[in-house]
């Protein structure tokens, strides 16, 4: 399809980037060269970046590793970063960066739009961020949010995409009347201890779950992405012990696409949720509002019974998060009637600081900004120029990475670290995949800090976010300083 006001021109060849992926992990790791990593650290990050590391040398006697944010884990320490404007961030000590970070995807329009920041303000001049009690601005961000989205009935806001997760598995288990939730392997859907489960690496079940009773997953299992048949085994298996509640989906694939999926494959899971009672529960904590302005699920002509939102609902201010569905399943987060007022189970739901004023006003105007600026396909446009570029540099100088986009959401993979899986059935083969996902890990880190040093901030070096901020001359600008680092770039 063309963009059609999507951010996807015409939607990626799964199989194709799979297959580029399998033959990534198979080679050599390939990333920055030690001696030029070395020359980074010592003529960028020891002299450029000095304020930096002070305060994180500091911070650290106080805030455990020095951060409170999983994304400001760099190497070799965090960047500490005092503004952020349209496509770029700046540092304490001046040095200004392109920022692909994009908070982890929320900020779809730009960092700080004027036209969300303007109404943020006249808010805080006459209410302040939060009250308690209910704010005009609830409804109508609940009512925008339903008029974009076609599967929304009925919106209910929360204070992130973990506890919106979390929400629609006990509507799922109320609505249905059964007891085990499904979800891809690698996926994330947030760290609350039910859903931790087979995350980053498929297959890994609960060993990168620390802190977390066994016990807790005993009705949630995964199945392999891109894989109906994994899928329908489980729900089979499921058929005799307890049924299956829900199925949760990344509908890009895990990690944000990391893994790509097939329009088939979402497709296919859509009829096997019906077929086995389950509802369907899409995560468009990324995609929703990045994808297009009714998410991935009207990009894929999907209808899930359940939609999980984050991140770019509040338009990247805090109280990110929230549900919307079916009425026949919002009805389990009202006051215990259905829309035919007959009485029903009501969820176990709170959080005292969901649906602020604050947060749904800035999410309010963010979205209608999107909607009224095309932003969305705006910025695939950009991830597709980028793709595309950082593909021919990456022929240019005959590296193994691998390059794709779902739109702005881009990829661009030196080592393939999550594109492993773990087999239960040799269960010897498991500490060699943990011991080789580590080592490349570790070169994300090292090719990551090298993007830094060349003015380029990264989720993890190897996931970069496009926002309608982006002009043509400056994703030109950025990949003439990814070109400098491949250049640099050879096996371990």
């Amino acid at each position: 399809m063309a963009y059609n006001g999507f951010a996807i021109d015409e939607y990626l060849d799964a199989e194709k980037v799979t297959k580029e992926l399998d033959e990534l992990i198979k080679k050599p790791v390939y990333s920055i060269k030690k001696s030029y990593l070395d020359e980074y650290e010592a003529e960028y990050f020891s002299k450029k970046c000095t304020k930096s590391k002070a305060m994180i040398d500091e911070a650290r006697k106080t805030i455990p590793g020095g951060v409170q944010h999983n994304l400001a884990f760099n190497y070799p320490f965090p960047i500490v970063i005092t503004k952020a404007e349209g496509a770029k961030m700046y540092d304490v000590d001046g040095n200004w960066y392109y920022d692909l970070l994009q908070a982890g995807g929320p900020t779809i329009l730009g960092s700080n739009p004027p036209a969300v920041r303007d109404q943020v303000i006249e808010l805080l001049k006459t209410c302040g961020p939060s009250t308690g009690l209910f704010h005009e601005y609830e409804y109508k961000l609940a009512k925008k949010i339903s008029d974009l989205v076609p599967s929304v009935d009925m919106f209910r806001m929360l204070g992130s995409g973990t506890e919106a997760c979390m929400c629609a598995a006990r509507v799922a288990r109320l609505k249905t009347g059964k007891k085990n939730i499904l979800k891809m392997g690698g996926a994330y859907h947030g760290w609350s201890d039910q859903l931790a489960y087979g995350i980053r690496v498929p297959g890994t079940k609960s060993l990168l779950s620390k802190g977390v009773p066994g016990f807790v997953f005993r009705h949630t299992d995964e199945f392999f992405p891109n894989d109906l048949g994994s899928l329908e085994r489980k729900l089979w298996k499921n058929k005799f012990n307890g049924g299956t509640a829900a199925i949760y989906l990344e509908p890009v694939g895990p990690e944000s696409g990391t893994r790509p999926v097939s329009k088939e494959f979402v497709k296919g899971a859509e009829a096997l949720a019906h077929k086995y009672g389950a509802l369907l529960i899409f995560d468009e904590v990324v995609t929703g509002f990045r994808i297009g302005t009714s998410g991935a699920q009207g990009f894929f002509g999907v209808d899930p019974d359940l939609t999980i939102f984050g991140k770019a609902i509040a338009g990247g201010y805090p109280g990110a998060g929230g549900v919307g569905g079916h009425k026949d399943c919002m009805a389990h987060l009202g006051a215990g009637l259905d829309s035919s007022g007959k009485k029903v189970s009501k969820a176990m739901c709170g959080g005292t600081m969901a649906a602020t004023p604050v947060s749904c006003v800035a999410g309010y105007y963010a979205i209608s900004e999107i909607e009224k600026t095309n932003a969305c396909e705006v910025a695939g446009r950009m991830g597709d120029r980028l793709t595309k570029g950082l593909q021919g540099i990456i022929k240019k100088y005959d590296l193994p990475f691998v390059a794709f986009n779902q739109g702005s959401i881009c990829h661009l993979d030196n080592a393939g670290t999550m594109h492993f899986s773990v087999n239960w059935s040799k269960p010897w083969t498991i500490p060699g995949v943990l011991k080789e996902t580590g080592i490349r890990q570790k070169e994300m880190e090292h090719i990551g800090a090298a993007y830094t040093a060349e003015g380029l901030i990264t989720l993890a070096g190897s996931r970069l976010y496009t926002n309608a901020a982006y002009t043509e001359e400056m994703i030109d600008d950025v990949l003439s300083r990814f070109d400098r680092v491949f250049s640099k770039c050879g096996t371990m």
